[in-house]
């Protein structure tokens, strides 16, 4: 049976792709006569990134579905999660209002995604137990 947190980060996953894909249309689209070349390579790399560890959520997930009694993978995408939008969405508000300050948000959200895929390679190497006795 999938566990309660399994079903819910599929949801968020699923959410999180489908917003990306939108928010990468909008830019490539709505957003293209209003967008100097600098801050289209800004959005790109917010809408990468979104891309990226969104499919990074549904690996999750499906780690979660193995190992459903694993606190540090619930944490690791809890992290990647928040990460990822503080990440995208500073860029995304930097791109289009070209509020500097907003680039010295970005490395916090850098920061949880780092500390998630790190905490998530820990629990695979923890619970899986891989290394090497």
């Amino acid at each position: 049976m999938i566990s309660k947190n399994t079903k819910y980060f599929m949801i968020v996953a699923s959410l999180m792709m489908a917003l990306t894909i939108a928010i990468g249309a909008f830019g490539a689209h709505g957003l293209k006569p209003y967008l100097d070349e600098y801050s289209t390579d800004i959005y790109q790399k917010a809408v990468s990134y979104q891309f990226y560890n969104t499919l990074g959520l549904f690996f999750i997930s499906f780690v979660s579905y193995l190992l459903p009694k694993s606190t540090k993978i619930v944490k690791s995408f809890y992290l990647i999660w928040i990460g990822t939008l503080i990440f995208s969405f500073s860029l995304y508000i930097l791109a289009i209002t070209k509020i500097m300050w907003l680039g010295a948000i970005t490395p916090i959200g850098g920061f949880f995604m780092i500390v998630g895929w790190l905490l998530c390679a820990f629990s695979l190497f923890k619970e899986l137990e891989i290394y090497p006795s």
